[in-house]
């Protein structure tokens, strides 16, 4: 399902045209792999809010071969610092080259493993924590990612729409049920307030009180 008319997204992409290269490298060969990064319009989300919150510790849970920890270094300071966490050592390597392609402003770390239990041996508060892991386990990320947020820190969970799978009616899949269950922690705990943008396959931003 399309959640935005598909007219609609060639317009608003048609204004994300003037962008480092290495976005457009990294945008070809994951559609050459079938690989789901996030895209322009979520990037500019993702710059946009580390550059409002004079972001300098940003966590990722999922973070791939890199290309949303690079929109977020764009609207980040120097001496700041991105964790990168993922299964695959394959991405990091691949991450790693593109960093260095992309002159990264930002102090890298790319943790391989669980990313809920990478976060849970990490001290201290982080600005902002991005959230693209399993979908099945996104409920019991929201849980674990509230209490590591600084107060007006941000969790910005990817695939809240979930190619429109939320809104089925009847029995749905684990993976959906996840996502589902997410939105309704992220409307309902009080320690947050919340908002679903309808951008590409949905971004839920929950800022902490």
């Amino acid at each position: 399902m399309d959640i935005i008319n598909p007219d609609i997204d060639k317009y608003i992409d048609s204004f994300i045209t003037d962008r480092d290269p290495v976005f457009l490298e990294m945008e070809t060969y994951a559609s050459k792999i079938s690989f789901p990064i996030v895209g322009p319009q979520v990037g500019q989300i993702l710059m946009s809010y580390a550059k409002l919150l004079n972001a300098t510790r940003i966590l990722e849970l999922g973070s791939g071969f890199g290309y949303s920890a690079i929109w977020f270094d764009k609207g980040m300071k120097e001496e700041s610092e991105i964790i990168c966490t993922d299964f695959s050592h394959e991405n990091e390597v691949l991450a790693m080259k593109y960093f260095e392609s992309a002159s990264i402003k930002s102090s890298i770390k790319y943790r391989i493993g669980n990313a809920l239990e990478i976060m849970e041996q990490i001290e201290g508060e982080f600005d902002i924590i991005f959230n693209d892991v399993d979908k099945e386990d996104y409920p019991e990320t929201f849980l674990a990612s509230i209490p590591k947020l600084r107060k007006g820190g941000v969790l910005i969970t990817d695939n809240t729409l979930w190619y429109g799978e939320v809104i089925k009616q009847g029995t749905v899949g684990e993976a959906t049920q996840g996502v589902m269950e997410y939105n309704k922690l992220a409307f309902s705990d009080t320690r947050v307030i919340s908002i679903l943008l309808p951008v590409r396959d949905g971004l839920t931003i929950s800022i902490k009180l």
